[in-house]
């Protein structure tokens, strides 16, 4: 093992420019994909934020007793794709009114009688904020007897999912493309980098060395240089990150498991391509 890291580690003082150019060629390729994947986390994000608006509204006949209110809120909280539901009285929904619409707010303040009805409020769990939840829900609230009424913004809510599909569509294909793309400019490097010693396997060969004993160090090498590589676009991530977060908009960055993720990639991708590249070259020596 000792051997293996020491001719590693050699490899990179032999060739010093193409060993950077290796570097540098995972690290921008790297960075083009965890670029695209920084936009795919506040895509989300931002449609998360926009989901989290998704509610049902119950309205209930008038004079229905605050009792019976009390006992369905319960009921309706027990449902499993509920994670609150919030009592909102005439009186309440009039005073939202008169704060919410302003260019009305005369006219609310003249009024004799409230118009307005008492309504459960209902919102929902992340993951049923979707059309088929939203309308199990609100079917389930229609059952109550004391409701006259529910809504809930059924193409408002459909919109919101063809969305997120398509932009999970868009976000996985585009990515693919860019790994693929990534891989594909890594693996040749790394094979510019094989060939380089290619005399230099062909004496180890002659004198013995098994395919096993050859490939481990320019293995490590690959993983090391994948490691590298993934650093750095972490580090040309973060930069660009912050750039627009102060120049721009106040973006999100990339979990410690997404950062890490990339690194990782960046030296399983190392690993692959010096694997590939020194398999063929051996199959010819």
């Amino acid at each position: 093992m000792r051997l293996v890291v020491r001719e590693a580690a050699l490899a990179f003082r032999r060739a010093p420019l193409l060993s950077a150019l290796s570097v540098t060629t995972i690290a921008f390729s790297l960075f083009v994909v965890t670029l695209f994947g920084l936009v795919a986390v506040n895509l989300q994000q931002g449609l998360r934020a926009v989901a989290e608006r998704v509610e049902v509204v119950a309205y209930l006949l008038p004079g229905t007793p605050v009792e019976t209110v009390t006992l369905a809120l319960k009921d309706i909280e027990a449902f499993p794709e509920v994670q609150s539901a919030d009592f909102v009285s005439e009186d309440q929904a009039l005073a939202r009114a008169r704060a919410e619409l302003v260019e009305f707010r005369d006219v609310l303040q003249e009024l004799e009688r409230n118009p307005l009805p008492a309504s459960i409020e209902v919102r929902l769990k992340p993951h049923y904020r979707d059309a088929a939840s939203v309308d199990a829900v609100a079917e389930r609230l229609r059952g109550f007897g004391f409701v006259d009424d529910v809504r809930f913004g059924r193409d408002w809510v459909e919109k919101l999912d063809r969305l997120r599909q398509l932009a999970g569509a868009v976000g996985l294909g585009v990515g693919a493309a860019f790994a693929a793309v990534a891989i594909i400019i890594i693996g040749t490097t790394i094979r510019m980098a094989v060939l380089h010693r290619s005399r230099e396997i062909a004496i180890m060969r002659l004198v013995g060395a098994t395919d096993g004993f050859v490939r481990r160090p320019f293995l490590l090498e690959g993983a090391l240089k994948g490691l590298a590589g993934g650093l750095c676009a972490m580090a040309l991530c973060y930069g660009a990150y912050a750039a627009i977060n102060r120049w721009l908009l106040h973006v999100a960055f990339l979990s410690r498991t997404q950062a890490l993720a990339v690194v990782g990639f960046g030296t399983l991708i190392g690993l692959i391509g010096s694997a590939a590249s020194v398999g063929r070259h051996l199959r010819h020596v």
